[in-house]
Parts: structure tokens; C-alpha cells; sequence
């Protein structure tokens, strides 16, 4: 077993090989190596680098093992090294992207001040995210990728997971783009959806539904959910939303679900769930980004969960492990 020591050394040593990832995605290594092997001068030019700076990074990068020699000063991509590449299916480009994009780079190095003082210092700099976003179109774009390729797996196990039986209408609150509610619908021919978000979000929504065919079937609706969301829905999906507000602002949102969903309907929030013991676990590390960018926002475990749905007037009924990290919590109201 590693001694502390050596633990502790291992994650110093990871901001220069994240950065190293990072070079690489920024730059479209992996992409220009789909092909094939290439030698660091040519990989230079393809990617607009200096080449005795990305030869180092290389050799960062083949002790990682997302790239490898290949002869006469070549390198090509690994297996590992191929989830870096633009077009892989859950391909993890973006998600280094935006990690490394200069905001959110900030907002982890300023973890210190953001604990000590117990306000968000990412917020304190930028303005809330989603303004930030707003404001920002390039980054809002490799944020929205980001989103995009991060549900599609927690996006199948949903569809392959959950019974949508008897479901008329869904209602995907603060759904983005529609890229999960487009594959609901595509799994359950008979269901009709509707996407609500801010106004700037769901915009080109309709662009993704014509392209699936489904522009007869899912309807667009702007608004905020602090004021309200569509009325009429037998399910509402919440899918990484809860985790980036508060206790107050939660139960603020499921309120206005509560309130809105049909007789007999359910709530279904998609979210990593903290389990109760000390073993590493990908929620943790969400919610240390949780900390760093939202003021309230936070990563919740089963219990503190249940406790936001009764605030609701809604009752936990099942969790269902999707994958990835992932839960799918249901609910529905409380029984009187």
C-alpha cells in the first residue's frame, strides 16, 4: 500500500499532468493523430505549436500513457488517448476544456479564499455562472459540449433504467440544449416532451428536435423555475440542476414542480449522491467544484436529499444507480 507520503506527492503531481491533458485538448492532439503517428514537428504545425515546447509535453503525456512512441521520433494515440478525440462517443475533451477554460481554472485555485471567507471568489470575480456564460458566447459553448457529453451516459441509463410506461408528457426542467429529452422521446415514441430553460438556452433548442424528427412532438418553453415551470407534466426531470443551488433555492424549485405536475405524477432528479462513507467517490470532487463556483450550490447525499423533497411536499420513493457516478432519484407527493 502507498505510504501518506506518497499519496500526497501523487496529487501534487497531478496539476502538471492535468495540464499536460489540457495542452493536449486545447491543441486537438488527439484529433490530429486519429490518423496516425506523426513526429512532434508536424504534430506542431497541424496544431499551431512550438515544437520543442509540445515535445515536452509529450513526453508529460507518454508517461500517462494517452500517447506513445512510435519510431524515428513518432507518436501515436493510445486507447486511453482516444477519449480525447473530438468525435469519441463520451470523448472527455470538453470537460478538460472547460476545466482548464481561465474562469474555472480560477475558481479552483482560489478554493483557499472561497473557504475562508465562506463566499464563492469564482463569483466575487465573474458574476454568477450562468450570467457569466451569458456573457461569454465561446465559453458558453464549450460549457454546453461539456454538459452534452457528460449526460450522454448517465442519459442511457436513464432510457434503459426507468419505465416511461403510460408517461404522456414530459417536462425537462432546465434542459439545456433538449439533448436528453431528445433521447427520452426517441426511446418512447408515444410520449410528447417539453423543454423549459432560460430564454438564451432553449433558443436553437429546435434546431436538435428537427434534426430527430421530433419537432411534433416537444415544444420549447422560456421562463425562469424560481417563478414557475410548465403546468401538465406526468414527469419532471431535473438532471444536474439541484446540486448548483442551495437548501432554500432547491426547495423553491420543487415547489413550483409540486405545483405544476399532474395528478399522479413524478419527479425524477438526476444527480450524483454522496454516499455516507470515507471512500473517494466522484461526488466529492463535484461538489469541492460545487463550492468553488456556486455560492450554496453543494452535492447531497440520500438523506439530505429526502429531507429537500419533504420541505417539497414530495416523498423520496426510489434511487437507482445509472452509472458513471450517477443517480436517478424518484419522487412523488406526499402521501396525506
Amino acid at each position: 500500500m502507498p505510504s501518506s507520503d506518497n499519496l500526497l506527492w501523487e496529487a501534487v503531481s497531478g496539476i502538471s499532468r492535468f495540464a499536460a491533458l489540457l495542452t493536449m485538448a486545447e491543441l486537438g492532439v488527439a484529433d490530429q493523430l486519429a490518423d496516425g503517428p506523426l513526429d512532434a514537428e508536424e504534430l506542431a504545425a497541424r496544431c499551431g505549436a512550438h515544437t520543442p515546447a509540445l515535445r515536452r509535453v509529450l513526453r508529460e503525456l507518454e508517461s500517462i500513457g494517452v500517447v506513445r512512441a512510435a519510431g524515428a521520433g513518432r507518436y501515436e494515440l493510445t486507447g486511453e488517448g482516444a477519449a480525447l478525440r473530438s468525435d469519441a462517443p463520451g470523448s472527455i475533451r470538453s470537460g478538460l476544456r472547460m476545466l482548464g477554460e481561465e474562469s474555472f481554472w480560477y475558481a479552483m485555485g482560489k478554493l483557499p479564499e472561497t473557504v475562508r471567507h465562506g463566499k464563492s471568489a469564482f463569483i466575487a470575480k465573474y458574476g454568477e455562472l450562468y450570467d457569466h456564460l451569458a456573457g461569454n458566447p465561446e465559453i458558453s459553448r464549450i460549457f454546453d459540449d461539456y454538459m452534452t457529453t457528460r449526460a450522454e451516459v448517465f442519459t442511457s441509463g436513464l432510457v434503459a433504467r426507468h419505465d416511461f410506461t403510460g408517461v404522456g408528457t414530459m417536462v425537462d426542467v432546465a434542459g439545456g440544449k433538449g439533448s436528453i429529452l431528445a433521447t427520452v422521446l426517441r426511446a418512447n415514441p408515444g410520449m410528447r416532451g417539453i423543454l423549459f430553460d432560460l430564454d438564451h438556452v432553449v433558443g436553437h433548442a429546435g434546431e436538435l428536435f428537427a434534426a430527430e424528427g421530433l419537432a411534433d412532438r416537444c415544444e420549447t418553453v422560456a421562463g425562469s423555475f424560481f417563478d414557475s415551470v410548465p403546468a401538465g407534466g406526468d414527469v419532471y426531470l431535473l438532471a444536474s440542476v439541484l446540486h448548483n443551488w442551495g437548501q432554500d433555492d432547491a426547495v423553491r424549485i420543487l415547489r413550483n414542480v409540486r405545483a405544476a405536475m399532474n395528478p399522479g405524477g413524478r419527479v425524477l432528479v438526476l444527480e450524483v449522491v454522496l454516499p455516507d462513507d470515507a471512500e473517494p467517490h466522484l461526488g466529492k470532487d463535484l461538489d469541492l467544484r460545487m463550492l468553488a463556483i456556486f455560492n450554496g450550490g453543494s452535492e447531497r447525499s440520500r438523506r439530505e436529499y429526502a429531507e429537500l423533497f419533504a420541505q417539497a411536499d414530495l416523498e423520496l420513493r426510489e434511487v437507482t444507480e445509472l452509472g458513471a457516478g450517477a443517480s436517478l432519484l424518484q419522487a412523488t407527493a406526499r402521501s396525506s
